[in-house]
C-alpha cells in the first residue's frame, strides 16, 4: 500500500480573542480543533462546510502559513511544524496554494509573466532569463493562457484568466500538493466549469494532490475522490465522494446535501428536505458535547454530555455522531 504524502494528525488551531474590555480574559476561539486524515499522491479531499466551519484556517495551517497550537502537519514524512525556516521554505516548493480572489491575489504593479515567474526565480537562480520565460510561457499555454499576454497586468485580464495565472504561478515548480481555496466561488458559473475542468486536466497531467476548499458541494462531488464535511472546526464527517452523495450518516451532512439544487424541477420538488434550524453558533462559545447539537433534529441528552468520536461506517467512512446507525 502506497504511504500517504500527506498526514495530519490532531491538528488544532486556536487563536486568542480578548473578551471584557481592557483588562478582561482571553478567550480561545477553536477555529480547527483536533482534525486529522491523509492525503495520497494524485488524490483530491474536498473539505466543505459553512463559511466559519474552519476550511480556510485547515488550509493554511496545513501550508504552515498559519501556526498551529497541537497536533502535526507531515509532508513525504516530515514534520512541518518542528522545521525551521530555510528547511520549511525548501518543503514549501512542493506545496503551492490557489486563493479564493483571483484579482487580490496577484500583484498589481507586476505583468502576468513576473507574477508566473517569481517562484522560479526564487527556487531556481540558476535559470537565464530567456529560460524562465521559456518556462513561463509554456506554462501559460497549458493553463489555457496565451503566451502573447505575458507582459499584460492583471487589471487587464477578466476574472477567469487571473484564476488562471493564480494556477500557473502555483503550478510553474511541478509542485506535489495545491491547495484550492474556494478557487471558482468568486466566478462566474461557466468559468467555473471551465476552471475546475483545467483543475482536473492538470491532476491527472502531474499526478497533482489537491485539497479543494469550498461551500459548493456540486463542484465538490465533480473535483473530489474523498470529502471531508467539518462544523465548528470539527471534522463531521469523512468518506468516498460516492459513499458520501449516496448514504450520508451525519444529519449534518444530509442537511448540505438536500440544500444542493437538482437541473430537473420534478425530482427537485419530489426530493426529501432536511433542514437545519438556526444559525452557526460562536466558535467562541461552542456548544458542550457535540458541536452541531443545537441545530440536530436527532440530538438527544447525550449529545449535550458527550462529544461523539469519529467512527468507521463502512470501508473508508467515518462520521462522530451518536445516532449515525438510526
Amino acid at each position: 500500500m502506497t504511504a500517504p504524502l500527506l498526514q495530519v494528525r490532531d491538528l488544532k488551531v486556536h487563536f486568542q480573542v480578548r473578551s471584557g474590555g481592557l483588562f478582561g480574559t482571553s478567550i480561545p476561539l477553536k477555529a480547527v480543533d483536533g482534525i486529522s486524515f491523509d492525503l495520497k499522491a494524485g488524490e483530491t479531499l474536498g473539505i466543505v462546510g459553512e463559511s466559519g466551519c474552519g476550511k480556510s484556517t485547515l488550509g493554511r495551517a496545513v501550508l504552515q502559513l498559519l501556526p498551529a497550537t497541537a497536533g502535526t502537519v507531515a509532508w513525504l514524512g516530515s514534520d512541518l511544524t518542528a522545521l525551521d525556516k530555510a528547511e520549511l521554505k525548501a518543503q514549501r516548493r512542493n506545496m503551492q496554494v490557489v486563493f479564493q480572489d483571483p484579482l487580490a491575489s496577484l500583484d498589481p504593479r507586476m505583468t502576468a509573466g513576473d507574477i508566473i515567474a517569481e517562484p522560479l526565480r526564487n527556487y531556481h537562480a540558476e535559470l537565464s532569463t530567456a529560460e524562465i520565460k521559456a518556462r513561463v510561457k509554456e506554462m501559460m499555454e497549458q493553463v489555457g493562457l496565451l503566451p502573447s499576454m505575458i507582459n499584460r497586468y492583471p487589471h487587464e485580464f477578466s476574472g477567469g484568466q487571473c484564476q488562471r495565472i493564480g494556477i500557473a504561478r502555483a503550478m510553474i515548480l511541478k509542485p506535489q500538493l495545491v491547495v484550492c481555496d474556494e478557487p471558482v466561488s468568486a466566478l462566474d458559473v461557466s468559468i467555473r466549469a471551465q476552471i475546475i475542468n483545467l483543475l482536473t486536466d492538470l491532476q491527472r497531467r502531474f499526478n497533482l494532490s489537491m485539497l479543494f476548499i469550498s461551500h459548493d458541494l456540486s463542484v465538490v462531488r465533480h473535483i473530489s475522490h474523498r470529502v471531508m464535511v467539518l462544523y465548528l472546526g470539527k471534522v463531521m464527517e469523512l468518506a468516498d465522494r460516492d459513499a458520501l452523495y449516496r448514504t450520508p450518516r451525519h444529519p449534518y451532512t444530509q442537511a448540505l446535501i438536500s440544500a444542493v439544487p437538482i437541473p430537473d424541477p420534478e425530482k427537485e420538488r419530489a426530493k426529501p428536505r432536511v433542514i437545519v434550524n438556526g444559525d452557526l453558533p460562536s466558535p467562541l462559545n461552542p456548544p458542550s458535547g457535540c458541536v452541531f447539537r443545537t441545530r440536530c433534529p436527532k440530538a438527544t441528552e447525550i449529545c449535550a454530555q458527550v462529544a461523539p468520536p469519529l467512527e468507521h461506517a463502512g470501508a473508508g467512512h467515518e462520521v462522530a455522531c451518536h445516532h449515525w446507525r438510526e
